[in-house]
């Protein structure tokens, strides 16, 4: 059986890949994870990224591990350093903790239950895309922050899979993205992915946004989210709160699209969300396949939170693998009872 998603393949026991998503759009460059430490790197240095294919990568990272014939102490130390490689995307703890319990099982038995976490995210985005048809129309001039396709998931992606499925079945849209600073998701990453599915798109920076909805540009808002809390509070890229809020002024509809995976219902609210900060240097310049750049005096304080958190009140619908759910269900605790089945 061979796995093979935008951002991640297997093709055979000993050749677990991950496209470099750094690198991106100007090199495209698989690189070989040859065992969980090189895959816990890669997630911290952001060669693969996104909450939900992090997660995937992880479980293949300690299924390949088994089938090199790791023991079960060694695997579950591994299972800790996985679990640990980023704090905020909830994602990455359940698939981990998926795992653990059959980690004394055989080999094959533990990669088969990779995956199918594999497995289940591909159906899941395809279901979640499903559930967000319903949100849009023909016409809709959408507006999307960091990257939530194909190269975040194992599947059509999170928002931008919504996106991708409103092409697929037809609809006429326009999709406007937020270049997403200080890493730039939106202008390398989504731009890359839209142009690959040839759907009409314009890069937009980050502090153009609100402009762009005065000016009547925007119709929808859909992004991605990296952890829901119980009460509807999610964290997203760093800017989705900003966003947020200029679509409220602005009367704009504001959709988040995310697999159940992503809800934390230990988590009461956005208020007990972990934040990670990331180092400085990727606010006093830039870097990449272009080389390096710095910009800002080296020794200047930085304040670099990776995410932040906006509040349920902004959210005009959740779209999940288990329903699109509004204001009404989500004050109701939809999110503490399991949704839809």
């Amino acid at each position: 059986m061979q796995l093979i998603s935008t951002g991640l393949r297997w093709t055979d026991p000993d050749l677990l890949e991950v496209l470099d998503q750094q690198l991106l759009p100007q090199q495209e460059k698989w690189l070989r994870i040859q065992n969980v430490e090189a895959m816990a790197q890669a997630i911290q240095n952001l060669q693969v990224r996104g909450a939900p294919l992090i997660g995937v990568a992880a479980a293949l990272a300690l299924g390949q591990s088994a089938l090199q014939g790791a023991s079960e102490s060694r695997l579950k130390k591994e299972a800790d350093i996985l679990y640990a490689a980023r704090p905020t995307a909830v994602n990455l703890m359940i698939c981990v903790d998926l795992m653990r319990p059959i980690l004394n099982q055989s080999r094959d038995k533990i990669w088969q239950a990779a995956v199918d976490i594999f497995v289940e995210d591909v159906e899941l985005c395809e279901r979640m895309a499903q559930f967000g048809l319903p949100a849009f129309q023909d016409g809709d001039r959408i507006l999307t922050h960091c990257n939530s396709g194909g190269l975040a998931t194992a599947g059509l992606g999170t928002a931008l899979g919504v996106i991708r499925k409103l092409a697929q079945v037809g609809k006429q849209i326009h999709i406007y993205a937020d270049e997403t600073r200080p890493l730039l998701q939106g202008g390398r990453l989504t731009a890359w992915e839209l142009g690959k599915d040839k759907i009409p798109h314009t890069l937009i920076t980050d502090n153009m946004a609100g402009f762009v909805m005065q000016q009547g540009k925007i119709s929808k808002v859909i992004v991605g989210s990296d952890r829901i809390a119980a009460n509807g509070d999610f964290a997203n890229k760093i800017g989705t709160y900003s966003v947020a809020v200029l679509a409220a002024h602005h009367k704009i509809p504001f959709y988040i699209a995310a697999p159940w995976t992503t809800v934390d219902s230990n988590c009461p609210s956005g208020v007990q969300i972990p934040i990670e900060e990331r180092h400085p240097d990727e606010v006093r310049g830039a870097f990449g396949s272009f080389g390096n750049v710095q910009w800002a005096p080296p020794n200047s304080p930085v304040y670099n939170p990776a995410f932040d958190v906006t509040p349920a009140s902004l959210v005009t619908g959740w779209i999940t693998d288990r329903g699109l759910f509004n204001q009404e269900q989500v004050a109701a605790g939809v999110f503490q009872r399991g949704g839809l089945r």
